[in-house]
């Protein structure tokens, strides 16, 4: 028997425009990258991001309801920047970041711990995708 050392993971690759539809995916989120930094160390519940604690966390840029935050945490989701945690009952209501995730924050934190502001451009770009895949998935 033959015992192999533990190999390094080689970081995915992914195609330029599965990057730039999640980077303005993020940019557009009411989110602050605080958020997915707290997300790469550990699962984040659902019940922290939304409502009064959201802001007092700094995870939101306004208080937003439990089911908005779904909803755009969900499109985050889509995009491959998060995925739900899963614990021995099932999927549970806690969020956690992906390898594509952990990517884009890389990037991103050195910028000053913000995350550029989208342009209208963005904003339209990112609904139609989103329109786009509700459409096609429906």
């Amino acid at each position: 028997m033959t015992l192999s050392s533990p190999q390094k993971q080689q970081p995915v690759h992914y195609s330029s425009q599965t990057v730039k539809r999640a980077e303005k995916a993020l940019f557009c989120s009411p989110f602050h990258l605080i958020l997915f930094k707290t997300m790469a160390a550990q699962s984040v519940p659902l019940l922290f991001i939304s409502g009064q604690k959201g802001i007092e966390s700094g995870y939101t840029k306004k208080k937003i309801s439990e089911g908005r935050a779904e909803w755009e945490l969900t499109w985050l989701i889509q995009v491959g920047l998060l995925r739900r945690e899963v614990d021995g009952q099932g999927i549970t209501d806690s969020f956690r970041l992906t390898p594509l995730g952990r990517q884009l924050l890389e990037k991103w934190e050195t910028h000053e711990d913000k995350l550029p502001i989208p342009s209208i451009w963005d904003h339209l770009l990112n609904f139609w995708s989103r329109w786009l895949s509700i459409s096609f998935f429906s």
